[in-house]
């Protein structure tokens, strides 16, 4: 089916895309995942091209469009290439809201401009040793010192761990208030006592720096606070939905792009004297997949058309986030069965994207908070 969101402008874009991973991204991915982390000089190169900052104004250097059709483009391309480690996505479309929309005109003149121009790489920092989705759980607080916040605690799992210029912390500023006693505090390189622990090894996206983040005693200026004084539920909840679509979206562009390479595939290997693609079983597979993922598009595409329009919802968004993170887990796992013992190989495609493509159904929110998400609204 044609898809029919994107106007001749959003193609435009896409080459522009195209072009910048042929020539900044795809030479060098190898060395940056023996690496564990990606080269400042991509980012950039990223803000040079016009491919951060999209959302934001443009008297701080940003792109000045909302239209989140291009958000969607630049994750579908990245997606293809296999190249997750460049996380214009998390810097974009999960951080980027937080600044545009909570931050003060003296904040927006300090961060927006090296947010666009690639000087400033920035992370937000939820999850803690002992709490993920339940942000009740969260131990890292800070004391109000009149003129300044004394930060302490630790997070984990904290993509752009490393590179990150720019942190959003989630900190408790009311130690009774629960989940709504939580601020976001945003901490600065260099600062005294913000220390990074260990770039993680994963199992998938090697290029993509994840590190413990800790916070020894740190002077927080109290221009520092992002938003609301615990507002952080609030404002956390706000953005999800679109953190949850972007990933949904790198989700049916990799599961599409598996099932590409892998028709091409059964179509050259012989079993048996005959070509896998004759075999009815492998037919039936690959028309399984096929299906799923048309269907999965259609979807995906009217919560794109919808989310650029204002009018997606927290519901469907986890609806788009459950449904093309599994389907994109499933298909990875039967397009790499199809290739047999090649799948295995960490040259071939379909295995980088079946390790790099598993956290999908956990960060962001896992698949069970998902579903929890939409039985709520429809049992209460």
């Amino acid at each position: 089916m044609k898809r029919q969101i994107f106007a001749p402008e959003h193609d435009a874009f896409r080459e522009t895309v195209r072009a910048f991973l042929a020539r900044e991204v795809e030479p060098h991915y190898e060395q940056w995942e023996k690496d564990g982390i990606v080269s400042r000089e991509a980012w950039r190169a990223a803000g040079k091209q016009g491919l951060l900052g999209l959302a934001v104004d443009e008297e701080y250097g940003g792109g000045g469009t909302a239209d989140f059709r291009y958000s969607a483009v630049l994750a579908e391309e990245f997606t293809r290439a296999g190249a997750p480690g460049l996380a214009l996505g998390l810097h974009n479309d999960i951080i980027g809201p937080y600044l545009t929309g909570l931050a003060t005109e003296e904040q927006k003149r300090r961060w927006l401009p090296g947010f666009c121009d690639g000087t400033l790489i920035t992370a937000i920092a939820m999850t803690e040793p002992g709490a993920g989705s339940d942000l009740q759980g969260i131990r890292t607080h800070a004391e109000d010192r009149g003129d300044h916040w004394v930060l302490g605690g630790s997070k984990t799992f904290i993509s752009n761990g490393i590179l990150a210029d720019l942190v959003i912390v989630v900190a408790r500023t009311t130690p009774e208030g629960g989940a709504h006693g939580l601020s976001l505090l945003v901490v600065e390189r260099g600062m005294a006592g913000f220390e990074r622990g260990r770039n993680l090894d994963k199992i998938g996206q090697k290029a993509q720096d994840t590190a413990e983040l800790f916070f020894h005693d740190v002077r927080v200026p109290k221009e520092n606070l992002l938003g609301q004084l615990n507002g952080a539920f609030v404002h956390l909840m706000t953005n999800l939905a679109q953190e949850r679509l972007s990933i949904a979206v790198s989700a049916i562009a990799a599961a599409e792009h598996l099932l590409e390479i892998t028709t091409a595939y059964v179509k050259e290997r012989e079993a048996f004297g005959r070509p896998l693609a004759a075999k009815q079983h492998i037919r039936f597979e690959v028309a399984e997949m096929a299906t799923e993922c048309a269907v999965t598009r259609t979807f995906l595409d009217r919560c794109i058309e919808d989310h650029s329009n204002g009018e997606l919802d927290a519901v469907h968004a986890s609806m788009a986030k459950w449904w093309a993170t599994e389907l994109q887990k499933r298909v990875a796992d039967r397009c790499l069965q199809l290739h047999g013992g090649y799948g295995y190989m960490s040259e071939y495609p379909v295995a980088r994207a079946f390790t790099d493509g598993r956290i999908q159904t956990i960060y962001g929110g896992t698949t069970e908070i998902m579903k929890e998400i939409i039985g709520r609204s429809l049992l209460g």
